[in-house]
């Protein structure tokens, strides 16, 4: 366990040694949130901080990962998605332009080959995807998730902790299939989410910005597709899944809700789950902590369902699935859509 608590600890001491100046950095370009009517904060709060994140992560890796073909082609994308994110962070550029950079990062470990090439039904029949199916799939895959960490990336703190609880999640599945090099990947990221937390937390220092919020998004997908490529276990890809289902299913519920109003699905509103949790009178910090506490239930599903049946598991999952729309109906994130008045960080 010795070789993965050094690059944790890496990573966090140089994300958090780091942030400092990555403030005074963003403060310096021009890399700032700016307070208007929609936004929570009242005062200018540099917002790039996910470069702290990167270059902890990278520090981790580098000094304690063999580099190995796979690697290169991950850390490559890493450092593209970085890029974009950057670019945005300070010059906030259009939605259809990130994403043809998302599009370009997600295929750099695809070309190294970190690709989901096949998959296993619930009756553990193993169905092999055609190159022309799953490069896409891949692609989903990756932008999917980078995408799902940037939305909800809307409360101080919010998605640097639900990101290193989910890391958690995927480590000790990685640790627990011997996936030496995943779960050494994924560790140097908690350590860099949780050492940038620490400036992050409510009232927050600094924002991680698209930088930060892409980066981990990114980085578990290609993680996780990169466990698939070296075991042969289909639940690699179930339990980043399930350990993300926060903000998977708060995205989900938002489209629901917007069809459902009758407006465009990426237009903001304020029915995601943290808006209706300060709604209900709640602090930031309360409605953060009650979020976290969800995604670390969600964690202890996934190791769960990892170590039973495939009937088992399905069986688990619908039944917490059900308890989530539910309590999802109770507090109105299903509601009809209004304007949204939260921050973006």
């Amino acid at each position: 366990m010795l070789q993965y608590v050094v690059p944790f600890v890496i990573a966090l001491v140089v994300s958090y040694l780091l942030t400092p100046s990555v403030k005074k950095l963003a403060i310096k370009i021009g890399a700032v949130d700016r307070p208007n009517a929609r936004k929570v904060h009242t005062h200018v709060i540099p917002r790039l901080g996910g470069l702290a994140i990167y270059i902890g992560f990278m520090a981790a890796v580098l000094f304690c990962v063999p580099l190995q073909h796979e690697l290169v082609g991950m850390l490559l994308g890493c450092t593209a998605i970085v890029a974009v994110g950057i670019w945005d962070d300070i010059c906030n550029i259009p939605a259809k332009v990130k994403l043809v950079g998302q599009i370009l990062a997600a295929c750099i470990p695809i070309a190294f080959g970190i690709q989901i090439e096949w998959l296993t039904n619930p009756f553990g029949d193993i169905i092999v995807l055609p190159e022309i199916i799953a490069i896409p799939v891949t692609i989903f895959w990756i932008i999917g998730f980078t995408n799902t960490v940037n939305l909800i990336d809307g409360l101080d703190g919010l998605a640097a902790g639900v990101a290193f609880i989910a890391s958690i999640s995927m480590f000790l599945l990685a640790y627990n299939l011997n996936q030496f090099l995943p779960a050494l990947v994924i560790v140097s990221m908690a350590g860099a989410a949780l050492g940038f937390l620490q400036y992050n937390f409510n009232p927050a220092k600094i924002f991680m910005g698209d930088t930060g919020s892409m980066l981990l998004g990114y980085t578990l997908s290609v993680a996780a597709v990169l466990g698939l490529v070296k075991t042969a276990a289909t639940v690699a890809l179930v339990v980043p899944i399930i350990a993300l289902g926060l903000p998977i299913l708060d995205t989900t519920f938002a489209i629901i809700r917007r069809k459902m109003s009758g407006v465009p699905i990426f237009q903001p509103d304020k029915g995601h789950l943290h808006h209706r949790l300060l709604a209900l009178g709640m602090t930031q910090k309360q409605a953060v902590l009650i979020m976290y506490f969800v995604s670390m239930i969600l964690g202890i599903v996934a190791l769960f369902v990892a170590n039973v049946s495939y009937k088992t598991g399905i069986v688990t999952v619908l039944v917490v699935l059900a308890v989530i729309i539910y309590s999802a109906k109770r507090i109105g994130i299903l509601r009809k859509s209004t304007t949204d008045s939260t921050h973006k960080q």
